[in-house]
């Protein structure tokens, strides 16, 4: 299944929170033209499951209850920005926005900031991912090292002999290095001589 779009907006859902009514009726006309939903009005309740983007007027800051920062979730945050003192827009970095919007508002730059969120977002989780690949190589190479060290005690080994010798087992039992790497380590495996 492919991802959607970060500039096809149609059927993604939003929670939307603006005090000022002008303001709250300007984005309500253009999510409904963008085809995006608005499931909640409320920091508190968000009624069909977690909304896709939030929009959080800056009034409404700090978010101090639990259910507030649990209503958004993992949806990208776009801020309405009212005033641009330095102790409102600390409480607006806390909220980490992926865009923003000045008050008051108008309808051009609504979809601009949607994508822009958006698209953060998705490159946001894509470098998270990344990380948490590069962390889980580091912990195996650790292991990876720690077998090396024991094979070539082990079996008078050079370091790049005890490498090739723990990569011929792991082919031979079709394993990954890592797997091996951990057998040797954990249970003290000695893999058979290839």
């Amino acid at each position: 299944m492919s991802k959607p779009s970060s500039f096809s907006l149609r059927g993604r859902k939003a929670l939307v929170a603006i005090k000022d009514e002008r303001d709250a009726s300007i984005v309500k006309r253009q999510f409904e033209r963008l085809g995006i939903d608005i499931v909640a009005s409320e920091l508190c309740a968000v009624a069909d499951g977690h909304p896709d983007v939030a929009l959080i007027d800056d009034e409404f800051l700090p978010l101090a209850s639990p259910a507030q920062r649990a209503a958004l979730g993992q949806c990208p945050v776009i801020a309405l920005l009212g005033t641009e003192t330095p102790s409102r827009l600390k409480l607006v970095l806390e909220l980490d926005p992926a865009s923003f919007l000045v008050k008051p508002l108008r309808s051009a730059g609504i979809y601009a900031a949607l994508v822009v969120a958006f698209e953060k977002s998705e490159r946001t989780n894509e470098l998270k991912q990344q990380v948490l690949k590069l962390e889980q190589r580091l912990r195996s190479r650790r292991i990876v090292l720690a077998a090396v060290l024991q094979v070539m005690h082990a079996r008078a080994l050079t370091e790049p002999a005890a490498f090739a010798f723990i990569r011929r087992a792991a082919m031979e039992q079709r394993k990954t290095i890592e797997e091996i790497s951990a057998e040797i380590t954990m249970k003290g495996y000695r893999p058979r001589a290839g």
